[in-house]
């Protein structure tokens, strides 16, 4: 069946498949990311009920060190942004990634099945 494929929709399928495979990645680090953010939020609010000056200790590479609450929370609230602005970035990658995906579909969609072009 794929030798009545023509060679133009066959590329258009292969970059179908992987357009798909890029969805994909993006999806699963906008995922790792929101996981990130909501963990990050977490230990800012475990850490806010903590008297100001009790011990905060902080995971740096293989080494625990000793910080002030204050600066730890700075810290966490810097990487909450940092994550939220890659997330951003990964919503509009997703976001056009999506759009030529469903362009890309509908033109394989008429190819294959003679279909009238979408909006017709």
């Amino acid at each position: 069946m794929s030798s009545n494929i023509s060679p133009r929709v066959q590329q258009q399928l292969a970059m179908l498949q992987q357009i798909q495979q890029q969805l994909q990645t993006i999806v699963g680090q906008k995922a790792q990311y929101e996981m990130a953010v909501k963990e990050t939020n977490r230990a800012a609010e475990e850490l806010k009920e903590v008297a100001d000056d009790a011990p905060v200790y902080v995971n740096v590479g293989t080494v625990m060190m000793q910080k002030g609450k204050e600066k730890v929370l700075a810290e966490l609230k810097e990487k909450v942004e940092t994550l939220g602005l890659r997330i951003t970035s990964l919503e509009k990658q997703e976001k056009v990634l999506q759009t030529k995906f469903e362009q890309l579909q509908a033109q394989v969609k008429q190819a294959l099945g003679g279909g009238a072009p979408q909006g017709a």
